[in-house]
């Protein structure tokens, strides 16, 4: 199911706040809170006093009631235990986080000292010191149960010493879940912030840091800044000196996938101490999109890279993925790599993959890439069971 995050079509039904405020969503009546935004499926005779405000499917009795709102069909995925951002003066609504979901991030930052390609949340110079406040609100209010958050921008180092209070608030709210930091690793060339988050001693925490190319000069053209690639490694390695896990990534597009055996080579005979390696397909939004011409190929056409890029790595002993390609235009050889990587929100399945036994396993599709898909999808024989 494909769902809108913000989505506009709140209609008021009683008076409003004025400001945009952050709630937990509870479909119990009996459990008033402040904290709280009251979920209610069908007819409710009587509303209930006490909660921060109240989400409708249908029009009802809100005397002496605030911030009451009849949904829109976009909201109507909403349920017990998500957190909110209802943004009274536009009518919006933004899911900030899923209980259900597998695949919570906070956007923490639109600010970003790279310019990206293939950036998929092309950066804005804009006053954005507001996301972190948002993420900090929203985070008091999750599931302790909640089995992984990701912090993602822009560039969430930028955030300075406020994402080393980010990270230890989730570390002391939120004590069993993992923490997935998406970065650049540029910021971290400075030990001493490397340390910083290092010295928070979080039990599960990774950064997951993106390096194009062995060659710096290909790095830096395709995050289009001169000296990235020397402050990005610079960061792994205080990153790992310090303690902290470190993933790497690699989109693959024209601009990489040609040194994808030499990028192989190179991690495993100088970065065989990073956690992670991701080889990761492309998004085809934001500047990717823009793009997409001269970035855009089909993965049949790289799997022979691509395999010499697996079996280089695991012969290091390299833990090792392939995130954001379907199965079938996978090589046989490498396939057991493959991950469900797509965040369920943008996720799809062709129409191939109806009668496919192996979509149980695969990935899917970006709901980007419809105007842009591989000429090898075809679905997979369902395999009976075996004497």
């Amino acid at each position: 199911m494909l769902i809108k995050l913000t989505a506009p079509g709140l209609r008021p039904i009683s008076p409003s706040s004025r400001a945009p405020f952050v709630a937990r969503v509870t479909e119990g009546i009996q459990t008033a809170d402040v904290t709280d935004v009251l979920r209610v499926r069908g007819t409710l005779s009587v509303l209930p006093p006490g909660f921060r405000g109240y989400l409708l499917d249908q029009q009802a009795d809100v005397d002496g009631l605030t911030d009451a709102y009849v949904l829109a069909p976009a909201h109507q995925y909403v349920a017990h235990g998500d957190v909110v951002r209802i943004d009274p003066a536009h009518c919006t609504l933004t899911s900030i986080y899923r209980r259900a979901s597998s695949f919570n991030t906070l956007l923490v930052k639109e600010r970003c000292d790279n310019l990206c390609l293939m950036c998929s949340q092309p950066p804005r110079d804009v006053d954005d010191g507001w996301l972190v406040d948002v993420a900090e609100q929203a985070i008091a209010l999750m599931s302790t149960d909640t089995a992984e958050i990701g912090i993602t921008g822009g560039e969430p180092a930028l955030l300075g010493e406020r994402l080393i209070d980010l990270v230890r608030l989730l570390r002391d709210r939120l004590a069993r879940t993992a923490v997935h930091v998406l970065s650049n690793g540029r910021r971290f060339g400075d030990l001493a912030f490397a340390r910083a988050l290092a010295d928070l001693r979080h039990p599960d925490l990774m950064v997951a840091i993106p390096l194009h190319s062995d060659l710096a000069e290909e790095h830096d053209f395709v995050v289009q800044a001169r000296g990235a690639y020397n402050d990005t490694v610079r960061g792994i390695l205080n990153l790992k000196a310090a303690g902290v896990r470190v993933e790497l990534r690699l989109v693959i597009h024209r601009e990489t996938y040609t040194r994808m055996p030499k990028f192989a080579e190179f991690v495993a005979r100088n970065l065989r101490f990073v956690d992670h390696v991701a080889l990761m397909g492309l998004e085809p939004v934001g500047f990717a999109r823009a793009n997409l011409d001269a970035l855009w190929i089909d993965a049949l056409d790289y799997q022979q890279e691509l395999v010499a890029a697996v079996r280089t790595l695991e012969r290091a002993g390299m833990a090792t993925s392939i995130y954001n390609h379907q199965l079938c235009v996978l090589d046989e050889s490498i396939q057991h790599v493959g991950r469900k990587s797509i965040s369920d929100w943008k996720n799809e399945y062709a129409e191939a993959c109806d009668t496919c036994g192996k979509r149980e396993a695969c990935g899917g599709f970006f709901s980007s890439s419809r105007k842009r898909r591989s000429r090898g999808i075809r679905a997979a024989p369902f395999e009976g069971p075996t004497r």
